[in-house]
């Protein structure tokens, strides 16, 4: 199972740091991926952290503004998300998968295939 949490309302240029927290497995295991879905629009991948913590992807839209980590000893991955702007907003959701969890990231899937899925929390970028 897997928990996500941390979303808010926030002003645009702000931050927020969102939750993974993982029940019944070690994270170590597992690549974690971050999705996003905004209303009207499909979800999206924006971030993955790999198995070691060593590998990391993040969409374009995010790059240089999310970082991705994993906090080994809380069996937690954590997504930093500074300079947030409006187009940010969206629920986001971790994810991962008894099969291709084991990607190292490498290569980013639909979400359909992804079959073990926090509840998502509600990130909303505003002034």
């Amino acid at each position: 199972q897997l928990q996500a949490s941390g979303g808010g309302l926030v002003q645009p240029g702000g931050s927020l740091r969102l939750s993974c927290a993982a029940f019944g497995f070690t994270l170590d295991d597992f690549a974690i991926l971050w999705f996003r879905q905004a209303p009207g629009k499909e979800r999206e991948a924006v971030s993955c952290v790999s198995e070691s913590g060593d590998r990391r992807y993040y969409a374009d839209s995010v790059k240089g503004r999310f970082t991705v980590f994993k906090q080994k000893g809380k069996n937690t991955v954590y997504l930093q998300m500074n300079n947030l702007n409006p187009e940010d907003t969206a629920i986001y959701y971790c994810a991962t998968d008894p099969v291709f969890g084991h990607e190292e990231c490498k290569a980013i899937r639909e979400s359909t295939e992804y079959e073990l899925w926090g509840q998502g929390t509600q990130v909303t970028v505003s002034s």
